[in-house]
């Protein structure tokens, strides 16, 4: 499901969240890339290979794209060929993780770069099942920002953006609040170079997400399992390629851009879009009672254009009840943009208390064991306020 009339219908939308800002900003925004030099980190990813092809379209000076994913690097550079083409500026890729001393190399041989993206991340709330996972999402999504940011600083970037997620407001899961450190951490970075980022709701069909396992159980002819009572909002790949475009060039230092939803009009069932998905393909979901029964009946049910489901309520760690892209104690700017919404941010921060928290991650690695226990703990003493939920069960453990 990639089209984006069909994507939006399985969301429950009939128009595009950013449309009448971007032909309001076209010809800032084509000004703004035509003129300057890019990177992308990340660029593979769903969202980065959005990014990269709003860019891209744009045509700029440079653009590189870095990404760890060898494969998906190929396939971007062959879904650009095969739909936008070409450009006059330079379009390169390279097939190198972030944290690595390639990397350096990369930014001290081809840089100054005037805009980077860091759309590099790991998202899922499963993350925080195992120590190991939990540490690697720490360097991920704090550290190696962090790092990124110096090195491109330091080689003469202006302006730097990163993405952030609406599960960083009031967090209740790792992950989140992994990425409301990393904010914490650029609001004191912030003073040296100028750094926006964007909050967003779930990108659909993007990969690794529900939504896209719905198109591998499709391939697969395997029975759609979803839970159905978390309602959730969503938005189009190429929104989330929008949002970032528009924070990375037109925020202002510390913003952090997110896009007017409405609950009455925008929220929707994950059980609800498999039904949508399943009808738009031909079929009639058929609910099911268990997995077992989803599993056993896979092959009878689909033969007569049927296809097995298994909804269920939610019980799983991390889960939070009600998505929000900020919280009631942040400085709001809803006026300047029709479709998008703007947190202003001051640099107020506790460098301390950054300090320690990086110290006592830094302690642990070298320690050379941890539990999940040991990380929590260092992350409600920078965030006193989380309300981590858990439940001791995880998605792994579901269909």
């Amino acid at each position: 499901m990639s089209n984006e009339a069909g994507v939006l219908d399985l969301i429950g939308r009939t128009s595009t969240l950013f449309g009448d800002d971007v032909d309001v900003l076209s010809d800032a925004l084509l000004s703004l890339v035509k003129s300057s030099r890019f990177l992308v980190i990340g660029g593979a990813g769903s969202i980065g290979q959005a990014v990269t092809k709003e860019i891209f379209k744009r045509s700029p000076k440079v653009l590189h794209v870095v990404d760890i994913s060898e494969n998906n690097m190929v396939e971007l550079v062959r879904d650009i060929r095969s739909t936008i083409g070409y450009i006059e500026g330079e379009f390169r890729t390279f097939a190198v993780d972030c944290g690595s001393p390639e990397f350096e190399a990369l930014i001290s041989s081809e840089g100054p770069y005037d805009y980077v993206f860091n759309l590099s991340a790991l998202k899922h709330v499963r993350s925080e099942k195992d120590p190991y996972t939990l540490m690697r999402m720490l360097s991920v999504n704090i550290f190696n920002t962090i790092k990124t940011f110096r090195l491109v600083r330091d080689n003469g970037a202006k302006k730097y953006f990163c993405v952030s997620t609406d599960k960083a407001a009031n967090p209740v899961n790792m992950m989140g609040a992994s990425k409301r450190i990393m904010e914490m951490f650029l609001m004191r970075e912030s003073e040296t170079m100028p750094i926006s980022m964007a909050r967003f709701a779930n990108v659909a069909f993007s990969d690794g997400s529900l939504l896209h396992g719905f198109n591998q159980r499709f391939a697969k002819r395997q029975p759609f399992s979803a839970p159905n009572d978390v309602r959730r909002y969503f938005v189009t790949p190429q929104e989330s390629g929008e949002l970032c475009l528009m924070s990375g060039l037109l925020g202002k230092n510390r913003e952090i851009f997110f896009p007017k939803l409405s609950e009455h009009l925008h929220l929707i069932t994950f059980s609800d879009i498999a039904e949508r998905y399943l009808r738009q393909m031909g079929y009639e979901p058929f609910r099911c009672a268990s997995e077992e029964e989803a599993r056993d009946r896979a092959g009878e049910l689909i033969a007569k254009k049927q296809w097995p489901c298994y909804f269920f309520s939610s019980d799983t760690t991390g889960e939070k009840d009600f998505e929000e892209f900020f919280t009631d104690k942040e400085d709001l700017d809803m006026s300047r943009f029709d479709g998008v919404g703007a947190i202003k941010n001051q640099p107020i921060y506790d460098s301390q208390k950054l300090d320690d928290f990086s110290s006592s991650v830094q302690a642990l690695r070298e320690k050379g064991s941890w539990d999940k226990q040991a990380v929590l703990d260092l992350f409600f003493d920078l965030l006193p306020e989380f309300a981590h939920k858990e439940t001791g069960k995880y998605l792994d453990q579901r269909m």
